[in-house]
């Protein structure tokens, strides 16, 4: 059977659900599934959580400078408690701090590394993940020769089950606090107040939005429906959003329920980051723009009208329960 480490983040005190996807997917294939949190403090529901989803063990790592990721810090400490409890799977959701993290550990690990996968499979011994090539065009199963496996999953694409379990066991981990770099101070950028990797609903605009001001009526709309809000390269590149909101092949990649996509035509670079949405809206006013193309529901008209009618009906629609 095997036996994997899950590194768990949290946000606001809460367990992310991309981290609690990671664990059941794994848990639910017959691995012997460990927790590891982060943190200035690690809140005794977090335990809760990961159990819900099949974690036996929350390895608590708490030091006060770890209220922000600490690169040497934490990579030092992860590859100590992976080597001493003989784990042979190491993975995480393809958050920042992950994909910043894992490619350090996998060479400090002699470990495979597969990022930003869709889909776990873990039979016995033998791990295997499927992950886009190609700017998506193609998906391909890699398969570990030999553990230890490092894996990142993106968000939104394994689910979480119902739950159910006994919270876990926790322990402390002793970090090691020796690093040469410390982060002190971290300062956010602009795109809403639900992130935007792991967003059920996101709002998007593209360089039709005209000015960085326009992007108000996205974030309206977003704030109604609790949705993040995103930009094309187009957008981005023309200076009407930071690129902390760039979904695309050179920005984020993103897997919501739902995806509206505002005056954005659907270059191939932006495609590559949400096609994978479960379900696509466009508004545009070219009827031949590509984004329509992959959208699931079109809007052929001027943003600037329909955003504001789409925000006043999902309010009427919510005020309704």
């Amino acid at each position: 059977m095997s036996k994997a480490l899950v590194v768990t983040e949290l946000k606001d005190g809460q367990v992310k659900k991309a981290s609690l996807e990671v664990i059941h997917s794994l848990s639910s294939q017959g691995c012997e599934v460990h927790a590891v949190i982060f943190g200035a403090q690690v809140p005794d529901a977090a335990a809760a959580a990961v159990g819900a989803q099949g974690a036996k063990k929350l390895f608590a790592c708490k030091h006060e400078s770890f209220q922000y990721y600490q690169a040497e810090a934490f990579a030092g400490t992860l590859a100590d408690a992976f080597k001493a409890g003989g784990y042979t799977i190491l993975a995480g959701a393809a958050s920042s701090l992950v994909k910043d993290l894992f490619p350090t550990l996998a060479a400090r690990l002699d470990a495979g590394l597969a990022v930003d996968c869709t889909a776990l499979e873990v039979k016995g011994a033998d791990v295997r993940a499927k992950r886009p090539m190609l700017a998506g065009k193609y998906f391909a199963w890699a398969k570990f020769k030999a553990p230890p496996a490092i894996i990142s999953v993106r968000p939104n694409v394994l689910g979480v089950g119902a739950g159910g379990g006994a919270a876990a066991a926790i322990e402390s981990l002793a970090p090691k606090t020796d690093a040469k770099a410390k982060t002190t101070s971290v300062v956010g950028g602009a795109g809403g107040k639900v992130d935007l990797g792991e967003a059920e609903r996101i709002v998007s605009g593209g360089r039709a939005m005209k000015t960085a001001e326009n992007f108000k009526i996205l974030r309206e709309l977003a704030d109604v429906i609790g949705a993040a809000v995103g930009a094309s390269r187009a957008a981005v590149d023309s200076g009407l959003a930071p690129h902390t909101m760039q979904v695309g092949q050179t920005g984020k990649t993103v897997n919501p329920n739902l995806y509206i996509a505002c005056g954005i035509s659907g270059a191939i670079q932006h495609l590559a980051g949400m096609k994978t949405s479960k379900v696509i809206v466009a508004i545009n006013t070219d009827p031949e723009a590509p984004i329509f193309q992959r959208a699931d529901y079109g809007v052929v008209g001027d943003l600037f009208a329909v955003v504001p009618a789409l925000t006043a009906e999902f309010k009427k629609l919510l005020a309704q329960g």
